[in-house]
């Protein structure tokens, strides 16, 4: 069962019936709540319906991606992020463990280390992290997601004292707003990516500019703009770049995390009075022109979307909205399942339990405003409880096993 931590006296944190919830969700996942403005269309099919049969895996990537199915701690390590400390990764590191014995399948690279507040914790140089990468991936017995932050402008990890182009910030292509300009820019990122080894990028944010003094996203200049139509265009650029030199990228942050008044790495953020139906139109725009490789959630409190918990955890956002009502059936990430909107108020394994039965396929753990070398292990057994003792079927770990095996065989075979 869910444990809550007390609430700091916030607005009804999580709403007074939140607890019990929570625990409901642990022991069975609660019907979609249709949110306002949103019409209810049929549910999407899985990936791969259990009734047919599966696409068959090319030839040459057969090797590389196991099928049949394999065992289920290798389907859960896949379904698990990791941040990590260190400029290389010998075979004695925990990172290189966690890759071999939790069977990690994406890591997230930084460039500075927030919880001892210094700046080399992956990234020195472009030989350095190709260096890296390369080592990460030799230990891997399935190909890694790459991921890291590179939006441009103030969330930008391959900074220029490294020896890394300069990127603008997001809000610079809606200033532009010219499509030659934000392609430009994007094909320089994508390359710069692509020639270390970075698969997977975690941008283009495409929250709406709905309150510019917004401490993480509008202050910071991540929006694009507050005109969902120059967000999608200009997104949709961004993305078009990046699959043409084979780096996938992310959607972040579902359902809108741009009228928020507060910052979800320090604590609970309420957009119930701010947030509008209007912060979905580019990403379903997106995902109806098949861009949406990946989505990530963002940790917002939305009562009017679920009067119980943040997005992350909730069922009524992630399947009922996400995949049922707006019809998408790809990859969705957690946010950093650290940052204070989650940690302030939940324990780990519970969180993370939370957040698969809501429909997350990646958890990611950055490991980055709090450090904890077990954190790949603790969340692997979490997830492995809820199977165990009957919570969730193994077969929905095989639905986010498929969706993840589907994204991570577009790049070996070139098809973002």
């Amino acid at each position: 069962m869910s444990r809550l931590k007390r609430p700091l006296s916030r607005r009804r944190l999580l709403v007074r019936g939140s607890q019990a919830a929570a625990a409901g969700l642990l022991v069975g996942c609660a019907a979609p709540v249709l949110p306002l403005g949103i019409h209810a269309q049929e549910a999407s099919p899985p990936l791969w319906s259990d009734a047919g049969a599966r696409p068959p895996l090319p030839a040459d990537a057969r090797s590389a991606y196991p099928t049949p199915m394999p065992t289920l701690d290798v389907k859960i390590g896949q379904m698990l992020m990791v941040g990590f400390r260190g400029l290389t990764a010998p075979d004695d590191s925990m990172i290189i463990r966690n890759i071999r014995e939790q069977h990690v399948g994406a890591v997230v690279l930084f460039d500075n280390d927030t919880a001892l507040n210094y700046g080399q914790r992956n990234i020195a140089s472009p030989e350095q992290v190709k260096r890296l990468i390369e080592q990460l991936q030799a230990a891997a017995g399935i190909p890694l997601l790459i991921a890291i932050d590179q939006e441009g402008g103030k969330v930008n990890r391959l900074k220029e004292r490294y020896g890394f182009p300069p990127s603008p910030p997001a809000a610079y292509y809606g200033v532009m707003n010219d499509l030659e300009k934000t392609d430009a820019q994007a094909d320089l990122i994508a390359t710069t990516l692509a020639d270390l080894g970075i698969n997977l990028n975690l941008a283009p944010v495409v929250d709406l500019n709905v309150n510019p003094n917004n401490p993480i996203i509008g202050k910071l200049g991540r929006s694009i703009s507050s005109d969902p139509a120059i967000v999608t265009a200009h997104a949709a650029q961004f993305i078009q770049a990046h699959h043409r030199h084979n780096v996938l990228c992310t959607l972040k942050h579902f359902p809108g995390h741009g009228s928020s008044v507060g910052d979800t790495h320090r604590g609970f953020v309420d957009v119930t009075e701010t947030w509008s139906t209007e912060e979905l139109v580019p990403f379903q725009a997106l995902i109806g022109q098949g861009l949406a490789d990946a989505i990530m959630t963002a940790h917002i409190f939305n009562e009017r979307l679920d009067p119980a918990l943040p997005a992350t955890l909730s069922y009524p956002v992630i399947t009922g909205l996400l995949r049922e009502q707006m019809g998408y059936d790809g990859v969705v990430i957690s946010d950093d399942m650290q940052m204070g909107a989650i940690s302030k108020y939940y324990d780990f394994e519970p969180a993370v339990q939370a957040a698969v039965l809501a429909g997350v396929d990646i958890i990611a753990m950055a490991n980055n405003i709090r450090f904890s070398r077990n954190v790949a292990e603790r969340a692997a057994n979490a997830i492995r409880d809820l199977v165990d003792t009957g919570k969730i079927s193994e077969a929905r770990i095989d639905q986010s096993y498929r969706r993840i095996m589907a994204l991570k065989l577009r790049i070996r075979l070139g098809r973002t």
